[in-house]
């Protein structure tokens, strides 16, 4: 039995992972899925519902085969931070994110989120680019 966790934050990311996970995932697993916000200003309405929709892509996808949960933390931390602090705290077998090409100035500028939690995860990964 494998637990996965799946971080997303659109349907289009949702559904590339859940593409992975279908070839990947029997039926006493389970997938946490989680989408985090910061919150306050940084979050407007339109970003939670993006994420809601995120979250019921993957259960509407992978939730007739296996068990799914879904998860959405909109309590003041960066992405990074909610989905380690997850993983550990549900002893997660493996990370699922998904990557898009970016230019160098956006990632400059913004950092970026799976680069973060690779560099800081104590478990394993599993990186699936997705069209920009």
């Amino acid at each position: 039995m494998t637990t996965f966790l799946v971080a997303t934050n659109s349907v289009h990311t949702s559904a590339t992972l859940c593409d992975y996970l279908a070839d990947r995932m029997r039926a006493d697993d389970t997938v946490h899925a989680l989408n985090s916000q910061v919150g306050g200003d940084e979050t407007t309405a339109e970003m939670i519902r993006d994420g809601e929709d995120a979250l019921n892509t993957v259960w509407s996808r992978l939730g007739g085969r296996t068990t799914v949960e879904t998860h959405q933390f909109v309590r003041g931390n960066e992405p990074p931070k909610d989905i380690l602090a997850f993983a550990t705290e549900h002893d997660v077998d493996e990370i699922v994110i998904g990557v898009r090409k970016r230019r160098p100035t956006g990632k400059l500028l913004f950092g970026s989120v799976a680069q973060r939690i690779l560099l800081t995860a104590d478990r394993p990964i599993a990186v699936i680019p997705r069209e920009s």
